[in-house]
């Protein structure tokens, strides 16, 4: 019997906010009206990763591969998104981190985070 395995990770974005599910069940969350920085991750080894944080820094990953044109949509309602600003940090990230967008009532420090 052949079948199409379930994959990785997906993502599922709406007016409320984005939520990503694992194969392993577990879940991040985050809703729009609490995304105060907007970071873009490149590893090479896999994907570009965008980090959305809230004001505790807590967030949601969302692999570049698992989004469609509704996320990158949705992030140009963010007051005074850039998506020229975005297109340039994909295109110049590697190994680092670049924060594309915070809020304008940013909390005082986000914390440095690893990424899977």
């Amino acid at each position: 019997m052949h079948g199409n395995s379930m994959p990785d990770t997906y993502v599922y974005v709406t007016e409320e906010g984005v939520t990503r599910h694992y194969a392993d069940g577990s879940v991040d969350a985050l809703a729009w009206e609490d995304v105060v920085e907007v970071r873009v991750v490149g590893d090479t080894d896999t994907d570009i990763l965008y980090i959305l944080l809230d004001r505790d820094g807590q967030g949601c990953v969302v692999p570049k591969s698992a989004t469609d044109g509704a996320f990158l949509t949705r992030l140009r309602y963010l007051p005074d998104f850039d998506l020229d600003r975005l297109s340039a940090a994909m295109d110049a990230v590697q190994d680092s981190s670049v924060v594309v967008w915070r809020s304008p009532d940013p909390p005082s420090a986000l914390p440095d985070l690893e990424y899977d």
